[in-house]
């Protein structure tokens, strides 16, 4: 069995158990106003905990009210370029709380999908869907996962993978999508490119993020809109395709309320998608 070895713990986040839950449970502990009802998908960013960590604990709280089998997480390849999903088929990503164990049975599920590639060499600096770790196995621990990256995000990619994970027989999943928002621009103007995100998401409009997202040269998508929005594309329409009525953001932050410097920003945005009650 394949052991995906930690690439950031240490760094990124505390590589010992006890550091590494004392700092989760207190931002879990911090979080207010999640939605009641059936969380079927959610948002999440992945920077290092001390900068995410109080946003991303909103998603995983609303999500930890439900009960799964399988979280299918869905993020960005920051270092390797590839076209297509790569999927870590097999074994298990290593964690400060033990193992996260693959899903073998929804992994081959979703390898038969053409845009889906067994290919474990992308994952192995990645800290997209890492960073998703500390929160899933603190909160949901016995949640087996399928880890999943996504190369260029093309709308091909995006709707090809969106079906894959809409039409699979796939019960009692939670569906994840890692990603950023705009990168390094003052809090001011990320407020501005980052509030049209969250006005797309908050009313569970991804087409129009999709033709937001497109309307940007490739080469600036990930800067201006997020570097992982193609993910968060494919989890919201196959979210809605898999009856998730409603969407809500649960949090909004910027890396400059934690460092102080507000001059170059990175924002991150909580969200859940399912059948709770809208506003």
């Amino acid at each position: 069995m394949a052991t995906r070895p930690a690439a950031v713990a240490g760094s990124w986040y505390p590589a010992s158990a006890g550091a590494l839950g004392r700092e989760v449970d207190n931002y879990v502990g911090r979080v207010t106003g999640i939605p009641a009802g059936a969380i079927d998908a959610i948002i999440a960013p992945h920077a290092g905990i001390m900068f995410s960590g109080p946003i991303a604990a909103y998603s995983y709280k609303a999500a930890a009210a439900n009960d799964y089998d399988v979280a299918v997480l869905v993020g960005p390849s920051h270092f390797v370029h590839f076209d297509g999903i790569a999927l870590y088929p097999d074994g298990e990503f290593a964690t400060p709380f033990g193992p996260a164990a693959i899903d073998d049975e929804a992994a081959v599920t979703l390898a038969r999908a053409p845009i889906v590639k067994s290919l474990t060499a992308p994952h192995a600096r990645e800290h997209s869907l890492e960073m998703q770790l500390p929160f899933l196995k603190r909160l949901l621990p016995n949640v087996r996962i399928v880890p999943m990256l996504m190369g260029e995000q093309t709308r091909r990619t995006i709707e090809a993978l969106a079906e894959a994970l809409a039409t699979a027989a796939l019960e009692r999943t939670l569906l994840i999508a890692s990603t950023d928002l705009s990168h390094y621009f003052d809090a001011a103007t990320a407020a501005t490119l980052d509030g049209a995100v969250i006005e797309h998401v908050e009313n569970f409009d991804a087409e129009g993020l999709l033709r937001l997202f497109e309307s940007y040269p490739a080469g600036e998508r990930g800067r201006h809109v997020g570097c992982g929005i193609g993910p968060a594309l494919s989890v919201m329409l196959a979210a809605r395709r898999r009856g998730a009525r409603h969407a809500r953001v649960l949090k909004y932050g910027h890396s400059g309320e934690v460092s102080g410097d507000y001059g170059g920003v990175v924002g991150y945005l909580a969200a859940a998608m399912g059948s709770f009650h809208a506003h």
